[in-house]
């Protein structure tokens, strides 16, 4: 039985190998890494032309929306904020197109970080575009530091990893108005989202952590069991 095909959005970014500097699409290896350990086939999908979303789509059998830099705030009618990376429209355009596609077809897709902030802003959704100006303590974007999360058992999330996870992510966006179908499945100590999920969908999970990395595979195995199907 062939191995589901798994795309997995990219950076365009320059690079450098040997002598050479030249723009490349870039992702990190976890995320090939972590597809392929639960049994899919990992596709990376540079972010070209939006116009292109339905094709790659139909072509896939499940989706992981990668992480990366802060959405442009924009996209969600709030105003830049200084403290943040440069946004990359390009990508941003390419990813709402992406998974608003994936959404309409009823793709499995697991949103990842930044993934998860596209999911809910192609939903209508808004985002916290600085959090610990919001919450009044910086610890959700201390490199290295782990929290405690509680999670819906009812939810795809919570079936896959229980009532709760040791997770790590820094990270200085979250959601603050849900999108038009998504629920609120996870949440840290001061009720910032952790997770969200769309409603009617098969499998449609976005977390705010990176379950690609380290040794708990059990959400990456997921998406690929539902794409599977």
């Amino acid at each position: 039985m062939p191995r589901p095909l798994i795309g997995v959005t990219a950076y365009l970014e320059a690079a450098r190998w040997g002598s050479w500097v030249r723009e490349a699409v870039l992702s990190p290896p976890a995320y090939a890494r972590a597809v392929e350990k639960a049994g899919g086939a990992p596709v990376l999908l540079p972010p070209m032309t939006p116009g292109a979303a339905g094709d790659y789509v139909r072509g896939l059998s499940g989706l992981i929306l990668a992480g990366g830099c802060e959405l442009d705030p924009a996209l969600y009618g709030a105003a830049r904020e200084e403290r943040a990376e440069e946004p990359q429209a390009h990508r941003d355009r390419f990813e709402l197109a992406l998974v608003r596609a994936a959404v309409q077809a009823g793709l499995p897709l697991l949103a990842v970080a930044r993934g998860m902030h596209v999911l809910n802003v192609a939903q209508g959704g808004s985002l916290i575009p600085w959090l610990a100006d919001e919450v009044g303590h910086d610890r959700h974007s201390e490199a290295g530091r782990t929290h405690l999360i509680q999670i819906s058992v009812s939810s795809n999330l919570g079936k896959a990893l229980g009532d709760r996870a040791e997770v790590t992510a820094p990270h200085h966006q979250a959601v603050k108005r849900l999108g038009t179908g998504l629920l609120a499945v996870a949440w840290a100590d001061d009720q910032i989202v952790e997770g969200i999920e769309l409603q009617g969908h098969p499998f449609a999970v976005g977390v705010q952590w990176h379950p690609e990395r380290g040794g708990d595979n059990r959400l990456v195995e997921a998406l690929v069991e539902a794409a599977g199907r």
